[in-house]
């Protein structure tokens, strides 16, 4: 088979970044004036949610910092519903794969799947918090605040999330997938967060947004009160400056990894577009026909959720899947459609043979490839020759290399995607 030519390109995102995290951090808590309410002794549980948000231990170290100069005792909790296999070791393992650990952050991570219920919401809902963090004097309540895989609404994955789904654990996440179908992912979420802010000791929220290159953008701590309007105002930052791809009008979209720690779908739709479940799907500009993704990343610990998007994947990515934490996180969120394996391949030959064989009438050598590292950086991509005309026109897209023959080793498998830029202040 002849494949296209391709191109290495850059593309230009807004690159606002936060210089000084834990100057930024210990600056925004300053301003709420937190020696008025924080006594001396007590006891402040800070959420750590399961996704790959980028200078998270820093962060949270950043937080205790802070709070311990005040003489509290700060710990650390997991916030990610039934993530980790749904078991209390899992999720503080997988905390530690972020260096959230009592060794980088100064504070003990206590991680149990152990629940209390401490409200309703109006429909009779009941609203589960983690135990632990059920008996602190205080809870901080931290995430990034960025677009949901699964709806469109004026709140989505954030603070009043993790509150949510994150804090309510297994027991919790699953009742509020169930009761998503009935009464809708955006009120469900919005309702129970409610009820944590007005029964749960919450002292404040810490919110980060990041920018198209997986960096830290905005660090915002926001009073228990303007947590929810804020929230919503520091969504539509995040939307604008959220990665997409180069292209909308894609043949064959090639994603080199997926996982967990990319995305809580494994491949963002946010990005990809594909997004498919029971509840619905959301429009998107960008048109996929074949999706071929061709590993899993280390950190996601064999959890594939997510899978089911693509078309195509290899046999390398299906021997790593861990089934129990797989059909764990797909049941509890109601998404059984995501743990579906696709088509899987002895190497990325066989794969892109088959997809550029099922794309309709267009010569492979002409088709439409795009290919990303994973759906949180997609700044330098390889594109086909194909898109050569488009690509003079925009300036926000620089030509790095090319046009040149894809890449592939001695067993059929492509060349690492190099990035030119080096570490990400993420990766550090």
């Amino acid at each position: 088979m002849n494949y296209p030519q391709v191109y290495r390109i850059r593309q230009k995102f807004d690159r606002t970044v936060v210089q000084d995290i834990p100057g930024t951090v210990q600056a925004e808590l300053k301003k709420l004036s937190l020696e008025g309410r924080v006594k001396p002794g007590q006891r402040i549980a800070l959420t750590a949610g399961s996704r790959g948000v980028a200078n998270i231990a820093v962060i949270l170290k950043a937080a205790v910092a802070y709070l311990k100069s005040l003489g509290a005792k700060p710990f650390i909790f997991p916030a990610m519903g039934s993530h980790g296999g749904a078991t209390a070791e899992g999720q503080k393992d997988l905390l530690a794969h972020y260096n959230v650990t009592e060794a980088f952050t100064g504070a003990p991570v206590l991680s149990s799947m152990e629940v209390v219920e401490i409200s309703k919401t109006e429909d009779g809902v009941p609203v589960f918090i983690d135990k632990n963090a059920s008996q602190a004097d205080w809870i901080i309540v931290a995430n990034r605040i960025k677009p949901h895989t699964k709806f469109k609404a004026p709140i989505e994955s954030g603070l009043m999330k993790i509150m949510a789904i994150g804090m309510g654990k297994q027991k919790g996440a699953e009742y509020y997938h169930k009761a998503a179908i009935q009464y809708t992912f955006p009120k469900i979420i919005v309702d129970a967060g409610r009820e944590v802010l007005k029964k749960a000791p919450v002292l404040c929220g810490l919110a980060m947004v990041e920018n198209g290159y997986d960096e830290t953008a905005k660090i915002v701590v926001l009073k228990p009160e303007e947590l929810e309007t804020k929230e919503r105002e520091l969504l539509e930052t995040a939307k604008q400056m959220m990665p997409r791809l180069p292209f909308n009008d894609i043949d064959l979209l090639i994603v080199d990894e997926m996982g967990k720690d990319i995305s809580g779908t494994g491949i963002d739709p946010n990005v990809t577009g594909r997004n498919r479940d029971l509840i619905g799907v959301f429009p998107h500009p960008t048109d996929v026909k074949r999706l071929f993704v061709r590993d899993l990343t280390p950190n996601s610990n064999g959890n594939a959720t997510g899978i089911g998007l693509a078309d195509l994947t290899t046999k390398r990515l299906v021997d790593k899947i861990n089934y129990q934490a797989t059909y764990m996180n797909c049941i509890t969120g109601i998404s059984l459609e995501k743990a579906a394996v696709p088509m899987h391949f002895e190497n990325d030959q066989q794969a892109i043979k088959v997809a550029l064989g099922s794309i309709g009438l267009t010569p492979p050598e002409k088709s439409k490839i795009v290919r990303i590292k994973n759906t949180l950086q997609v700044d330098e991509t390889e594109v086909s020759e194909v898109y050569g005309e488009e690509l003079e026109k925009r300036a926000d897209l620089e030509i790095l290399e090319g046009p040149q023959p894809l890449r592939f080793d001695k067993d059929g498998n492509l060349l690492p995607l190099l990035v030119h830029g080096g570490p990400r202040k993420g990766d550090l």
